[in-house]
C-alpha cells in the first residue's frame, strides 16, 4: 500500500483507522452529490484519469456500480466483459494482457471467475516500471473486497445510534462454504471489537476452516448452527447469501433445503425490532419478495451504498480526499444526509 491504499485486494489488509476514513469520504461524497453544484464539482476531480472494468465474470451491480462511481469522478472508463474480445482468445497471457492494460489506463478494476488472479495481478504491476493500481471487484471464491468495504458502511449507518459495529453480533448464512462476500466480510471483523459471529448454514456448505482458524487467531468468538429459529432472536444483524450455483460440479446446491434457511413473513418477526437483514444480491429463495416491505431490510439500501464506497476507494487510491473535504467546505449543504 502507498499511501494508506494502492491495489484492494484483500480485506485482512485493511485497519480500522482506514475503514473509519472510507466511510467518513464516503459520507461526504453523497452528501455532495446532492446538489447540481456537488455534483458538478465532483465531475471535475478527475477528467484526466482513465478506468478499465476488466470483467470477464458475469456482473450486474458491481459492474455498474464501478462504472458509474468512475463517472460520479469525471473518470473515463473502458471495459472487456466477454474475454472472446481480448486478445487472450489469441492465446495472450493473462500477465501480457493486464500489462496492456496499464498501458493505457490509470486503474485496472478486475473481476474473474479463478481464485488469486487479482492479487496475480497486483504483483505484477508492483514489478513494472509504471504501476497502475488494481481494484478486486471479485475473485473466484476467495474474496470480494469492495463488497465487504459496502457492507460494513451499510453496518456502521445502521447502528449509528447504537454505538457502531463494536459489541454487535452478526449472524451470516446461506451458502458460507462458497460464498466470497462472507469470507471477505470476516476478513474486517477483527477490526472492530466485542463483534460475535454465528455461521448459519447445513454442514455441506458451513463456513470453511481456513476462515475460522483467521478468526480463531484474532480472538473473535464465533458459533456455527443449523437452526436459523433459535439463532435469529440473538442477532443485530442477518447476512443472508444464495447458493453460489455457478460453482456446482455435480449439483450440489440441490442440498440445500431452503425451508429451513430462508427469510420469510413467518420468521423475520423473530429478529430484534432494531436488527437488520442484508444481502449482496442477487438473491433467489433465500429471501422472500414479501420481507421487502420490513423495516429490517436493508439489502436495497445495502446495494445503494456500493456506488458511493466505490467513489470513495477511488478518492483514496489517486489520493483526492483531501480535495474533497475543501470541495465539502465549498459546497453549501442541501437538506440532511441521504439514507
Amino acid at each position: 500500500m502507498v499511501g494508506g491504499l494502492f491495489h484492494v485486494i484483500d480485506t485482512r489488509e485493511f485497519d480500522r483507522p482506514l475503514l473509519d476514513q472510507l466511510c467518513a469520504l464516503t459520507t461526504r461524497v453523497r452528501g455532495l452529490a446532492k446538489t447540481q453544484e456537488g455534483a458538478r464539482a465532483l465531475q471535475a476531480l478527475m477528467p484526466q484519469a482513465r478506468a478499465m472494468l476488466y470483467f470477464p465474470q458475469p456482473s450486474t451491480r458491481t459492474f455498474l456500480s464501478f462504472n458509474n462511481a468512475c463517472h460520479v469522478l469525471g473518470i473515463r472508463t473502458s471495459e472487456i466483459r466477454d474475454p472472446a474480445t481480448s486478445s487472450e482468445v489469441k492465446g495472450e497471457s493473462f500477465d501480457d494482457s493486464i500489462r496492456t492494460f496499464s498501458s493505457y489506463v490509470d486503474v485496472i478494476v478486475m473481476r474473474t471467475p479463478e481464485a488469486g488472479y487479482a492479487a496475480r495481478a497486483a504483483a505484477l504491476m508492483d514489478r513494472i516500471p509504471r504501476p497502475v493500481p488494481i481494484i478486486n471487484a471479485g475473485s473466484g471464491k476467495d474474496q470480494h473486497p469492495t463488497q465487504a468495504l459496502l457492507d460494513i458502511y451499510t453496518l456502521q449507518r445502521s447502528f449509528a445510534l447504537r454505538g457502531g459495529i463494536d459489541g454487535k453480533v452478526i449472524g451470516m448464512m446461506g451458502d458460507l462454504r462458497r460464498g466470497r462476500t462472507v469470507r471477505s466480510l470476516c476478513g474486517l471483523m477483527k477490526n472492530y471489537r466485542d463483534v460475535r459471529l454465528v455461521f448459519i448454514a447445513p454442514e455441506p456448505f458451513a463456513m470453511e476452516a481456513d476462515v475460522k482458524e483467521e478468526l480463531a487467531r484474532h480472538r473473535i468468538p464465533f458459533t456455527e448452527t443449523d437452526r436459523l429459529a433459535e439463532a435469529l432472536p440473538a442477532l443485530d444483524a442477518l447476512y443472508v447469501t444464495r447458493m453460489q450455483t455457478e460453482w456446482d460440479t455435480a449439483g450440489e446446491s440441490s442440498a440445500m433445503d431452503y425451508r429451513q434457511f430462508s427469510i420469510h413473513p413467518g420468521n423475520v418477526g423473530r429478529l430484534p425490532r432494531e436488527a437488520i437483514v442484508m444481502h449482496p444480491l442477487p438473491r433467489g429463495p433465500e429471501i422472500d419478495p414479501a420481507v421487502d416491505e420490513d423495516p429490517r431490510a436493508m439489502y436495497w439500501r445495502q446495494e445503494r451504498n456500493g456506488m458511493w464506497m466505490r467513489v470513495a476507494i477511488l478518492l483514496k487510491i489517486f489520493r483526492m480526499e483531501d480535495r474533497l473535504f475543501e470541495l465539502a467546505a465549498e459546497t453549501p449543504p442541501d437538506g440532511p444526509d441521504p439514507a
